[in-house]
């Protein structure tokens, strides 16, 4: 059952995997009761019968199987083909299905997926070119579909009651009416997004921004989504769900610790943090990253930069130049925050090759920020109960509205974390997300933003006593979507809201 103990186990930072490997893992019962939290209140709205099968058996409580570091290539996610191209539409299909997932090689692991692999295909889309995907539910459990970042209509937004039951499908309708950012596809399942999500439910979706091809970045093969996620594994290599201050271990695009052979030219990788509640800081060996892109698309311009933080939830876009380095060279991606020194990838130089990409010195200008009509104030703190996370001292109830928005207005929302900074685990750190529309972050506690959050936004961190004004404005659409916490399990248990646009 969750109390405030486990609260702030999920609520602190997580950081590093080195301890994995020898901590008592959790029986199954001990899991089960964990994240079931039947006195949660929020819970009664959404735990009906299609949830019943939603928790997957643990399969065992001992020590993972040994694996070698840097013996498996890094996959590439394969790009999602339409069924049906006419007009201005692509059509998909997309069915989520039961799989197994080799983390650890001879050790087949039951996972969620998309269309059958762990991570999910990749759906790469033009700006101002529609998408209309069919999800199929071959699950045995109900679920739903949330893009994040995109600009859609309520009724393919995935709302968390809005479920698709085992052996129905829907279709979702993405007008892609934006500028290309790199945006991913997840389940939204309330009380079970968390789960789905660590589980596999998840994808990355890539619009392509009318401007891009005439900046000469780097293309083709050489443009490459990275998904990093997080996992505890048992003694048979399946993984282990529960909320738990117990270390976890990183792997990326479903490897743990991959290699991916690179060409000595520049490489345009698209990064995600997929991980449940663990804030990862990259660093490439002292090698230059240039940041080009942030969750909204990219930047003004160019941020070189040597080591670059990433929150659950957000994207961030780098390109990396590996023309000075000699054929045979290795170089280490590393989880460096916190103290931790994790790898997350090798990259093996395995030839030299011809590059024309370059990265301009102005990349795509930010539209003006009108005059705000309303400031709102939003506060993420644990519930009055003491028992859950909320907004504004209220956790989740679908059938409330808790804002109302005029379209077309312009707003600016002052997100306050009140939990607190000194814990057993940990600083209770929260990360606001808001769907619908990007915002732009105008500062926290009254500096500037963090390096890299001047371009625009749909997640961003708010560290414990903290208070992250940002800007949006409303525009495209009426209907009811939602602004919440992205780390997964605190949304699930209560911290997220509804704003209506009328």
């Amino acid at each position: 059952m969750l109390n405030r103990r486990r609260l702030l186990a999920i609520g602190g930072v997580a950081t590093g995997g080195a301890l994995l490997w020898g901590v008592r893992e959790t029986t199954t019962a001990e899991a089960t009761n964990a994240s079931a939290s039947p006195s949660s209140s929020h819970h009664a709205h959404h735990s009906g019968g299609a949830m019943a099968a939603a928790a997957e058996p643990t399969s065992g409580t001992g020590t993972p199987p040994p694996f070698t570091p840097f013996s498996s290539r890094l996959p590439v996610p394969p790009v999602l083909r339409p069924l049906s191209t006419s007009g201005d539409t692509d059509v998909y299909e997309l069915p989520l299905q039961h799989a197994k997932a080799e983390f650890f090689p001879g050790h087949p692991a039951p996972v969620l997926t998309f269309g059958g692999g762990f991570i999910g295909p990749t759906i790469r889309a033009k700006a101002g070119r529609r998408v209309q995907v069919r999800y199929v539910n071959q699950l045995d459990r109900a679920a739903t579909v949330h893009l994040h970042g995109g600009h859609v209509p309520p009724g393919s937004d995935g709302f968390p009651m809005d479920l698709i039951e085992p052996g129905q499908s829907r279709v979702f309708d993405y007008p892609n009416q934006q500028q290309g950012a790199t945006l991913w596809y997840h389940d939204h399942t309330c009380s079970k997004e968390a789960e789905h999500v660590y589980r596999g439910l998840a994808g990355f979706y890539l619009i392509e921004g009318q401007d891009e091809a005439a900046l000469g970045l780097p293309r083709g093969s050489y443009d490459v989504p990275i998904m990093i996620r997080d996992a505890r594994f048992d003694e048979n290599g399946g993984m282990i769900f529960e909320p738990s201050p117990m270390p976890t271990t990183l792997h990326t695009n479903g490897r743990l610790q991959p290699y991916f052979p690179v060409d000595a030219r520049k490489y345009r990788f698209r990064v995600l943090n997929a991980t449940l509640h663990r804030i990862i800081e990259l660093d490439l060996g002292g090698l230059e990253m240039v940041q080009i892109a942030s969750d909204g698309g990219l930047l003004p311009e160019p941020l070189p930069r040597k080591k670059i933080m990433i929150v659950p939830g957000e994207r961030v876009e780098v390109v990396v130049d590996f023309s000075a380095q000699a054929v045979g060279s290795k170089l280490v991606l590393n989880d460096v925050y916190g103290g931790a020194n994790e790898p997350v990838l090798r990259f093996d130089v395995v030839r030299r090759a011809w590059d024309s990409s370059r990265v301009p010195g102005r990349l795509r200008e930010l539209p003006e920020l009108p005059a705000a009509t309303n400031v709102r104030d939003v506060k993420l703190s644990f519930s009055p109960s003491g028992e859950e996370f909320a907004i504004n001292d209220k956790t989740f109830d679908p059938n409330r509205v808790d804002t109302r928005i005029v379209e077309g207005t312009t707003e600016i929302w002052r997100v306050t974390n009140a939990d607190p900074a000194d814990t057993p685990f940990g600083p209770v750190n929260h990360t606001f997300h808001m769907h619908l529309v990007p915002f732009r972050v105008l500062d926290r506690d009254g500096k500037p933003p963090l390096p890299g959050e001047n371009g625009l936004k749909d997640t961003v961190l708010v560290r414990p006593g903290e208070t992250v004004r940002v800007q949006a404005t409303f525009s495209g659409y009426k209907g009811r979507y939602l602004y919440h916490c992205h780390l997964q399990e605190h949304s699930d248990i209560g911290m997220m809201a509804q704003m209506e646009i009328v």
